[in-house]
């Protein structure tokens, strides 16, 4: 399951990010690897990575590149 896409606002740029998982600590992941974040839920074994970050932790998930106006 892809988690919905949310946006922050930082001056005139929206920043892309995720939440997933409900765990007792926040664990930000920042990641290069994708152009768009929702692109690193297509490669299963990333998409595993992720599910078991999430799986005891609240993962929020943002990829460096990923800045839209």
């Amino acid at each position: 399951m892809i988690p919905d896409t949310r946006y922050a606002k930082s001056g005139a740029v929206h920043i892309a990010y995720q939440v997933v998982g409900e765990g007792p600590i926040d664990l930000v992941l920042i990641t290069g690897l994708f152009s768009h974040i929702e692109h690193q839920w297509e490669e299963p074994s990333f998409a595993r990575f992720l599910e078991r970050l999430a799986s005891f932790s609240r993962l929020i998930a943002r990829v460096l590149a990923a800045a839209y106006p």
